[in-house]
C-alpha cells in the first residue's frame, strides 16, 4: 500500500516505475486442443478464485433482422443444459420442437398483417384486435405448448448449485464487443465450475426462447423507453454511427426482439460461441498446470468450429460533415458532444485518454468509457475551472475517450446551470479545446494524470475481480498483452503527442451534437407561448 500511497500524494517520481505493476501479474497463456483460450493469474492470498469465460461477440456481430440476439443469449445461457433445468429432457426437447413449429406458422399471419399495415388497411399489426381467427388459434396452442414445458422446469438450478458452493458474483454481460460470463468461488469449486460452464457450452437448451423474448422487450421498455433520454440516445447512437454495427443499441431493436426465430439463435451460437472463439479467465487461488489439465478434460468435448468466424469488416467511414440533433425531453437541458476518434489498441488512443482526463481532471479510462475519477481530482479539470467555476455556466461538465474493437468516440457533456441554456455551453467547450490545441497542456497536468491513471491500474491489481476484468477488457477489444502494454504506453504520452491527436480528430467535421431541452420550457426564458386560438367556421 505504500506505493499507493505515494501515488496518490502526487509523488510524480514514482511513475516511470509504475508500469511495473501490470508487469507483476504473470499471465499464464494456454491454448486447448479445441482451440479455446485459457488465461490464468496464480494468487494465493485467500482461498477463492475469479473465473469467467468471454464469446467474443456482441452486437456488432449482429446485423440487421438479429439485433439484439448477442444480448439473449446473455438470458438463454442461464436456462440450463440437458442436465440442468429440467425434470425431463426428452419432453422439454420435444415441446422446444413443438413451440418452433407453432411459431414458424404463426408469422405466416403475422405477415399477412404486416402487408396490410405496409399498405394502411390497418394501424398496427400488433392490435389483438385485427388477429386473424387461425392467428388467435396458434397463439392459444403455443400458450399451451409453454405452460406444459414450464411444469417440466427446475428453476434457476444453476444459481442454485452456485450458490450452496458459496458462490458470488454470478452474473453476465453483454457490450458491443463481447459477451463475459462470471462468478467468484472457493477454491475447492475449481471442478464445479469447469464442469457446470463446459456443460452449458456443450449441451445448451435454449427454453422459454419466445417468452424470454418478452421479458427482453420489457427490460427494454424499463431501461431505455422509460428513461426520458433513452429514445433520443438511441437516435442520437445511430445518427452518429453511419455505418458501424455499433449503430444500434445492444439490445437491439424492437421488431427484431419480437420476431427472432430459435433457428437464428442455433446457428448464431454454432457460429460464434464455439470454443475457438472463447477465452476464459481464472485468476485466484489454484495451481495453474492442474488447471489447464483439467480444462482440458472439460472443455475440450465441446467441438470447434471449423469455419471460424466472420469476420467484421463494415468500418465507419470518414464524416463528411457535423451532425446535429436537437431534442425535447422531460429532463434537465444538456449538450453532449461526440468526435470520431480511434479503437482502444490505436496507437493514438492512450494521448486522447489523456487529453480527456486534462479536460475532465479525472483518471481516464482503460479502454473503457474513460472519464471516471474523484470529486477531487474533477475540480482540476480544465473544463470544471472553467465552465462551473469561473463561467458559473454549468452545473458539470466532463469528457471521456473510449476505445471499441473496431472504433472510439470523443465526448464532451455539459449542464447548463439555472438561467443558462445549452447552446451557450457549446462555444465555451470548443474554447477549451482550442486552448490546447493552439498552446497544449502543460507538465504538471501530464503528470498529475499519469498519476491518476496509475493508482486506478493498482487498486484494479489488488483484488482477483479487478485483474479478471481488466485482462477481459483487454481481450475484448484486442489482446491480453494489451493488459501489461497500456500502462507503459500511458506513460509514453508526451504533450505534444495531446497537442497532436486534438488536431487531428477533434476537428467540426467529425462532430456529433446532441442538444436537449426541457420539453415545454419558455423559448429564450420568456413566458410559455400559449397555442394561438384557431379561428373556426359556423355552419348554419
Amino acid at each position: 500500500m505504500n506505493i499507493l500511497k505515494a501515488l496518490r500524494g502526487g509523488a510524480i517520481a514514482i511513475v516511470a516505475a509504475a508500469p511495473l505493476l501490470a508487469q507483476n501479474v504473470q499471465v499464464v497463456e494456454k491454448t486447448l486442443s479445441n482451440g479455446m483460450k485459457l488465461l490464468m493469474v496464480e494468487r494465493h492470498d485467500d482461498p477463492t478464485f475469479a473465473a469467467g469465460w468471454m464469446a467474443r461477440v456482441g452486437s456488432a456481430n449482429e446485423r440487421p433482422g438479429i439485433t439484439g440476439l448477442a444480448h439473449l443469449f446473455e438470458h438463454m445461457m442461464f436456462k440450463g443444459s440437458k442436465t440442468i433445468g429440467t425434470k425431463d429432457a426428452k419432453r422439454d426437447a420435444e415441446l422446444n420442437a413443438q413451440q418452433d413449429a407453432t411459431q414458424a406458422e404463426m408469422r405466416k399471419e403475422y405477415a399477412i398483417l404486416r402487408e396490410q399495415q405496409r399498405r394502411g388497411e390497418i394501424t398496427n399489426m400488433m392490435d389483438p384486435k385485427v388477429r386473424t381467427p387461425r392467428l388467435q388459434h396458434l397463439l392459444e396452442q403455443f400458450d399451451a405448448e409453454v405452460k406444459e414445458q414450464r411444469g417440466l422446469i427446475v428453476k434457476d438450478e444453476i444459481w442454485k448449485i452456485y450458490q450452496e458452493a458459496g458462490s458470488t458474483g454470478l452474473n453476465a454481460s453483454t457490450s458491443q464487443d463481447r459477451t463475459f460470463y462470471i462468478i467468484s468461488l472457493p477454491s475447492n469449486k475449481l471442478e464445479l465450475w469447469m464442469w457446470m460452464e463446459s456443460d452449458r457450452i456443450a449441451n445448451p437448451v435454449f427454453r422459454e426462447f419466445y417468452s424470454e423474448r418478452d421479458v427482453i422487450q420489457e427490460e427494454r421498455r424499463q431501461s431505455l423507453e422509460s428513461r426520458p433520454d433513452g429514445l433520443v440516445g438511441e437516435a442520437f447512437t445511430a445518427m452518429t454511427w453511419m455505418a458501424s454495427p455499433y449503430h444500434w443499441q445492444v439490445i437491439g431493436w424492437p421488431s427484431d426482439i419480437a420476431t427472432v426465430t430459435r433457428e437464428a439463435a442455433n446457428e448464431f451460437f454454432a457460429t460464434y460461441y464455439a470454443p475457438n472463439n472463447l477465452t476464459a479467465i481464472l485468476v485466484g487461488d489454484f495451481d495453474a498446470e492442474k488447471a489447464y489439465a483439467m480444462a482440458e478434460k472439460y472443455f475440450s468435448r465441446v467441438p470447434a468450429n471449423p469455419k471460424g468466424v466472420p469476420e467484421l469488416t463494415t468500418l465507419e467511414p470518414p464524416q463528411p460533415a457535423e451532425q446535429r440533433m436537437v431534442a425535447e425531453i422531460e429532463s434537465s437541458p444538456s449538450i453532449q458532444v461526440e468526435f470520431k476518434a480511434v479503437p482502444g489498441v490505436h496507437k493514438d488512443a492512450p494521448a486522447l485518454q489523456v487529453l480527456a482526463g486534462v479536460l475532465s481532471g479525472a483518471g481516464g479510462g482503460m479502454g473503457g468509457r474513460g472519464g471516471g475519477g474523484g470529486g477531487g481530482m474533477r475540480a482540476t479539470g480544465r473544463l470544471n475551472k472553467s465552465l462551473v467555476l469561473d463561467k458559473k455556466a454549468a452545473t458539470n461538465a466532463s469528457a471521456s475517450a473510449r476505445g471499441q474493437k473496431y472504433g472510439g468516440l470523443f465526448t464532451l457533456r455539459a449542464t447548463p446551470s439555472p438561467g443558462h441554456k445549452p447552446e451557450e455551453l457549446e462555444p465555451l467547450l470548443y474554447a477549451e479545446l482550442e486552448k490546447i490545441v493552439k498552446e497544449g497542456i502543460t507538465d504538471e497536468e501530464l503528470a498529475r494524470f499519469k498519476n491518476a491513471q496509475q493508482v486506478a491500474q493498482y487498486t484494479r491489481l489488488e483484488s482477483n475481480v479487478g485483474i479478471r476484468e481488466t485482462l477481459a477488457q483487454a481481450v475484448s477489444s484486442g489482446d491480453w498483452k494489451d493488459f501489461l502494454e497500456q500502462p507503459k504506453r500511458i506513460q509514453a504520452v508526451t504533450r505534444e503527442d495531446v497537442q497532436r491527436v486534438a488536431r487531428q480528430y477533434l476537428v467540426k467535421e467529425s462532430r456529433n451534437v446532441l442538444i436537449t431541452t426541457r420539453k415545454g420550457a419558455p423559448p429564450e426564458g420568456g413566458p410559455r407561448r400559449r397555442p394561438a386560438p384557431q379561428p373556426t367556421t359556423e355552419v348554419k
